[in-house]
């Protein structure tokens, strides 16, 4: 089902114009970010507001109909960060260049390394976006 025109926007104002996972400004992306169903439809997910976030591009294709990876401190399967169940800060936090995302939770580090948030092309995005003085979320 299409998600109508009103409850995405709804959602990017939910998500403050940010990727929900990475955190990444879609302001400053080159593409357009997408809506994703956090539970995704094969799995009985509905198009409603507490089931669906922002999603950058490349966060949406790494996560695609995943809701659960392998937490690679503890190798045990964890079911991934859920953005309308659970508070960002919980789960994730910069390291002090504002470049890596460090997961704190068995969530976080396998929501993380899944949806591959520390790639090299966001890590020098983010260096740029820090230099340009833009600050990411806490």
């Amino acid at each position: 089902m299409a998600v109508p025109k009103s409850l995405r926007a709804t959602v990017r104002e939910l998500d403050n114009h940010r990727c929900a996972y990475c955190q990444s400004p879609e302001i400053l992306a080159v593409t357009p970010f997408e809506i994703d169903h956090i539970v995704p439809q094969k799995a009985g997910g509905k198009t409603e507001l507490d089931n669906l976030c922002l999603a950058s591009p490349e966060c949406n294709r790494h996560k695609y109909a995943r809701q659960t990876a392998v937490d690679p401190q503890t190798n045990h399967q964890i079911a991934l960060f859920h953005p309308r169940q659970q508070a960002w800060a919980d789960h994730f936090v910069w390291n002090e260049q504002h470049t890596h995302l460090i997961g704190l939770t068995p969530a976080g580090r396998a929501t993380i390394s899944a949806l591959n948030m520390n790639r090299p092309r966001l890590i020098h995005l983010r260096q740029l976006w820090v230099k340009l003085g833009y600050v990411l979320s806490e």
